[in-house]
Parts: C-alpha cells; sequence; structure tokens
C-alpha cells in the first residue's frame, strides 16, 4: 500500500492547512527579525559532504545511544508544550510514534499531559522528561520527585528561557495560552505553583536561578540531566561543571534571542571544547535525513526533532509522527549508502568539508 506522504515538505504542507493562521505564526515564527531561524537553516548549506565510492558497502546502520539510552536513529523528539492546540492526542501521540520507531520522546513541563500521562502512553518512549529551572525550589524538587517516580531515565532542563523571547507575530496575533494547554504538570489546586514556574515563559518576572542553585537543587537527585539551550563554548562548560551529564546545542529554534549563533556551528565549537567524553545533541534546523547526518558527522550525538515532529503531530496524530521518523530513516540509509560510510557510528569530520568561498 502506498504510503499517505512521500516527503517531509508534504507532511509541512498539509499540517499548515489544518492550523488556523494565528497558530500558524507560532508555530513557524522566531525572535526579533527571525534572523535566527534563516541562519539555522542556511548552515547546512555551509557544509557539504566528502562520499567515498565503491566503497562496497549497503544498509549502513543507524543506531546509536544517547545517555545510553537506545535509538534506532540518532533523533529525539523536542520537548514542545501546548500540544492539543496540534492534535487531541499531543504529547502521547509523539511517545507512542516514537515508541513504535525506537525512539525517545522529551516530555515537556508546559504540556497538554502530565510526565505520568504520558510515561503510561509509551513507557518505553518517555524516557526523558523536560523542566524549567523556575518558580520555588520546592515546585521544581516536587517535579524532579514525579519524575523519578514515573520511570523516566534523565531529566532535559531548559536554560535559556528566563523569559519568553520577542516574538512579534504572537503579539500582533494578541496570542494567549489557555492553561488547559499548558497545564498538564499542574492541577486546579496547584494554579499559583504553574503560574510562577510557567509564567516566565510567556511574561517577564523575576529570575534568580543561577548554575550553582541549579546544581545545588541537583546534587541529590539520581538521574543524570541534561542542559538545553546551549549555544556557545563558555555556557558548555559551565554545564558541564555544573554536573550535566549531556548538552543539547540549541538556540531554541530561533525563538527566544535573535542573532544568536545558528546551532550548526556552535556545535563544532562546543564539540571541540568538550572533547569525546560528552554526549550532545542538536536541536534547531533540521529539517531532512541529510541534515541528521551533517549533525553526526560535525560531533553531534543524536539531534532534536522539533517542528518537523509538530508537523507530523498537525498532519495525522501518531501516524504523521511515524511516517515523519520513516521518512527521516529511509534518507539517512540512503544518505550513508552514498557516501560510503558504514553506518551512524563511522561518522566523523572526514565525510565533511566547509563549502569553498
Amino acid at each position: 500500500m502506498r504510503q499517505q506522504f512521500q516527503t517531509l515538505e508534504e507532511i509541512h504542507r498539509v499540517a499548515l492547512t489544518k492550523l488556523d493562521d494565528v497558530i500558524v505564526d507560532y508555530l513557524e515564527g522566531g525572535a526579533g527579525d527571525e534572523t535566527t531561524i534563516r541562519r539555522n537553516r542556511s548552515a547546512f548549506e555551509e557544509w557539504e559532504f566528502q562520499p567515498r565510492v565503491m566503497s562496497g558497502l549497503s544498509s549502513p546502520p543507524t543506531a546509536t545511544t544517547f545517555l545510553g539510552l537506545p535509538l534506532s536513529i540518532p533523533v529525539l523528539t523536542a520537548p514542545f508544550g501546548s500540544d492539543t492546540m496540534f492534535h487531541e492526542d499531543g504529547q502521547k501521540a509523539v511517545a507512542r510514534a516514537n515508541q513504535a520507531m525506537g525512539t525517545v520522546s522529551m516530555v515537556p513541563e508546559a504540556g497538554s499531559f502530565s510526565y505520568e500521562q504520558v510515561a503510561h502512553a509509551a513507557p518505553a518512549a518517555a524516557r526523558i522528561a523536560q523542566l524549567h529551572p523556575a518558580g520555588s525550589d520546592e515546585n521544581f524538587l516536587r517535579l524532579l520527585a514525579r519524575i523519578s517516580a514515573a520511570g523516566y531515565s534523565a531529566v532535559c532542563v531548559t536554560v535559556d528561557s528566563p523569559t519568553g523571547g520577542w516574538r512579534e507575530r504572537n503579539r500582533r496575533n494578541a496570542l494567549e495560552f489557555d492553561s488547559s494547554i499548558i497545564g498538564g504538570n499542574y492541577n486546579p489546586a496547584d494554579r499559583d505553583q504553574m503560574e510562577a514556574a510557567l509564567g516566565q515563559l510567556f511574561t517577564h518576572v523575576d529570575n534568580v536561578w543561577s548554575w550553582h542553585k541549579l546544581s545545588s537543587l541537583l546534587d541529590d537527585f539520581e538521574l543524570p540531566w541534561i542542559a538545553k539551550g546551549i549555544t556557545t563554548v563558555a555556557d558548555a562548560r559551565a554545564a558541564v561543571d555544573a554536573g550535566a551529564s549531556a548538552i543539547i546545542v540549541s538556540n531554541h529554534g530561533g525563538r527566544q534571542l535573535d542573532d544568536v549563533p545558528a546551532s550548526l556551528p556552535a556545535l563544532v565549537e562546543i564539540r571541540s571544547e568538550l572533547g569525546p567524553g560528552v554526549d550532545i545533541a542538536l536541536d534547531s534546523g533540521i529539517r531532512r535525513g541529510s541534515d541528521v547526518i551533517k549533525a553526526v558527522a560535525l560531533g553531534a550525538t543524536a539531534v532534536v526533532l522539533g517542528r518537523s515532529a509538530v508537523y507530523g503531530l498537525t498532519a495525522d496524530g501518531q501516524r504523521g509522527v511515524e511516517r515523519t521518523l520513516e521518512l527521516l530513516t529511509e534518507e539517512m540509509i540512503t544518505v550513508l549508502t552514498l557516501l560510503g560510510r558504514g553506518g551512524i557510528t563511522d561518522l566523523n569530520h572526514e565525510a565533511m568539508r566547509r563549502v569553498p568561498r
């Protein structure tokens, strides 16, 4: 039977037809003049492949691990919140798709469903829980305890969101979020806690968190933690020194501060600084399988799929996310075969070179 979608671009196009214009702006838009969104994509054009022909290889393996978690392909789905705005099953559908495909979900704090609900929907995939260093110490520790009890394997701390970005599309549209789509981890009695912890995402609030405070609160936590939102060598080193077991090089898809480094060149610099001993995921700008191959060759252990996962979810729920991951896998295998490399874990800088200027 012919699959419903044949390309990722087709999934993208269908998804946008299902959303109101205001939600399209929220999804597609970014901070400021949206310069960083454009740079995230153009950065991939600055690198070209160096294939080895007549390699005698076929069907190269795509499997790898991230923080010890097995991945059929080097892809994690992003912890995007407001998920039922795109499909009624939201992150539960995303997690089920990951479970079917052998990949891993990063489950958001500001999602429509609780950590426990998503873990129950797909326990093999809901392995990383995301939260924000915000609100009271007590609420942060309470969420950590719930994450551990729900069976997660790691925590992702989003460190680049002390407040929401200056997103002019949202301002023009007077976009507001109902608590039902971002408050899955908070019941009505916890509304004050939710507003204190998540209010910073949409308004300017006092934020007194630091690496020292974050490290102190995570000191006795038994699970490894990941710092998400790193774009500089200095912050990468600070995260590792604070106890992070892995980092995610990310500018939040260009949605927070505009005119910051594109994620791909930031990855190259950070990998050079940290060496091979730290798992690093690349977030922001991934749109196709060849992007994943470039990211891994340039130092990423895995990539984080944000907007593309949302497109799949919007287009066809769980099946749309599965098809997104299938198409990524098919393209990655094609590219690896034509590159003449043995598989994902064999990739390195030798497979790439900068485009001559």
